[in-house]
């Protein structure tokens, strides 16, 4: 079976940056699973991953704009330390939850002086070119509670509890 619409794909993969250092992987006999079409994993990635079956092996370089897009200026703000009133001690790479005019954001603190702390709200690898080795395991039909809920169930996918 091939990966498409409405099917569920088991994968392996380490992402590496442009430099080629690690930044995540699949752990040892636990592929990743994610419904292909539910927006589960980056656009760059999924785009590769159609019409591939389980055995296959692939590498794919996902640009920023197909991956967790560009670095948005904006989004980095000096905020005064008394916004952060209960919390003794900020470190960079701290992160916290923060209001913004569209909601909750996650934010990491990039740096810290007497009385602003500058914070990031972009995605910590937006920007950055991804380089994906990948190991289709698996590829079979979507259960139609899986299409209902947008997401892969069971072992490497979305457990409700």
């Amino acid at each position: 079976m091939q990966i498409a619409a409405h099917c569920v794909a088991r994968f392996h993969y380490t992402l590496t940056n442009s430099q080629g250092e690690v930044l995540d992987k699949s752990q040892e006999g636990q592929p990743m699973a994610y419904l292909h079409g539910g927006g589960n994993i980056i656009p760059g990635l999924e785009k590769e991953l159609a019409g591939k079956v389980a055995g296959d092996k692939l590498n794919v370089t996902v640009a920023p704009g197909d991956g967790y897009g560009d670095k948005r200026p904006e989004l980095i703000q000096q905020v005064p330390r008394e916004a952060f009133q209960g919390i003794d001690t900020i470190e960079v790479g701290m992160a916290f939850q923060a209001q913004s005019a569209q909601g909750p954001m996650r934010v990491t603190v990039t740096a810290v002086e007497a009385d602003t702390i500058t914070v990031d709200g972009n995605h910590p690898l937006a920007g950055e070119t991804l380089n994906f080795e990948v190991e289709i395991t698996e590829v079979r039909a979507a259960t139609d509670e899986e299409k209902t809920h947008g997401h892969a169930h069971g072992e490497g996918g979305h457990h409700h509890g």
